[in-house]
């Protein structure tokens, strides 16, 4: 597995003083990218942050979010890390080959702020010095996530699949 940030070209066009900003050219790799930066080119350091909880969702599972999809439950990874988090079934998510060797605290911790990093709405995610503070005291109560950006609804959700962001739809069945 080879880590995709949402693009480190992006960081040549940002000035020294600078924290975001907007690309009529999108680079990088879908799945990655946040989802302000591939629809409307809106870049920032929380595009930064939504990547690594892609990552961190990724290393957890064993899986990529690229090339993911589970007939019938979710039609990407972070999603269907959304769906087992929602049902309390978070640890279904953790790869095989970890299944020995976690503490299930710290794993579920790890699932929480992976989805608090890859939130819909950037100013809803954490900044990394909060994410590196969340990793390193774990007596900090973490907030809730709410659905990710990019979530995929599953039919027992609503019987149409569509994204939160109500810009695409993929209807099942071909006219």
């Amino acid at each position: 597995m080879e880590p995709k940030i949402s693009d480190f070209g992006v960081a040549r066009t940002f000035e020294v003083d600078q924290t975001r900003g907007n690309t009529s050219r999108i680079v990088g790799t879908y799945g990655y990218m946040s989802p302000e930066y591939a629809m409307r080119g809106q870049f920032s350091v929380k595009s930064d942050v939504y990547s690594f909880g892609v990552l961190a969702i990724e290393i957890i599972s064993g899986k990529r979010n690229n090339t993911f999809y589970q007939s019938g439950r979710a039609e990407d990874l972070l999603s269907y890390a959304w769906e087992l988090w929602k049902e309390g079934k978070s640890l279904e998510l953790i790869d095989p080959v970890l299944r020995e060797s976690y503490s299930e605290d710290e794993v579920v911790r790890c699932i929480q702020l992976g989805l608090l990093c890859v939130e819909q709405n950037p100013e809803d995610r954490p900044t990394m010095t909060s994410v590196l503070t969340m990793l390193t005291r774990h007596h900090l109560k973490l907030p809730l996530p709410q659905r990710p950006g990019f979530f995929i609804q599953t039919e027992s959700d609503n019987h149409s699949h569509q994204s939160v962001n109500e810009v695409s739809i993929s209807e099942q069945n071909p006219r």
